[in-house]
């Protein structure tokens, strides 16, 4: 986990961009990754631990219908909480993951493991996708963290190649 928020500082660095978070089934795990690398506040603006519904309308400013349209495991939320996780910092660059750990709360269409995440740099385009991440609570959360992390990379390199 330290050698991936590490990447991801070395090149937000390298960048000149801040990163915010909002997180709901991580509560916070992505921050706490980001903020044990030292050095850290030259690149990591803040981060929004949204794990209820109506901490995501208040903090991120998710909206009620898409809420109830599609639940809080949804692209459309992550979307939205990349977006308004950008419009409520100072961060170029947000991350947002949302999902099931269980061992509770699955459901048969979103069964326990179900994480959305979304990526996304200021006034352009969000990446969203769907994992399905097995094992129990904590094994769900640390692969989820990764999974934040990694698509981070992943974005500022795709930024990269097309700059």
């Amino acid at each position: 986990m330290n050698i991936l928020a590490a990447q991801v500082g070395g090149l937000l660095k390298a960048h000149g961009l801040l990163l915010t978070t909002a997180e709901s089934c991580t509560g916070g795990g992505v921050a706490q990754a980001i903020t044990g690398i030292a050095g850290s506040s030259a690149w990591f603006e803040r981060g929004f631990v949204t794990y209820s519904n109506l901490s995501k309308q208040q903090m991120l400013g998710v909206s009620v219908a898409m809420l109830a349209q599609y639940g809080a495991v949804s692209e459309a939320v992550v979307r939205e909480m990349v977006a308004g996780a950008l419009a409520n910092s100072g961060a170029q660059v947000a991350l947002a993951v949302s999902g099931i750990a269980g061992p509770d709360g699955g459901t048969a269409d979103k069964p326990v493991g179900t994480v959305w995440f979304a990526w996304g740099l200021k006034n352009t385009t969000v990446h969203a996708q769907h994992y399905l991440i097995s094992g129990h609570r904590a094994e769900v959360r640390a692969e989820a963290v990764k999974i934040a992390l990694q698509g981070v990379i992943d974005l500022l390199n795709q930024r990269t190649l097309l700059a």
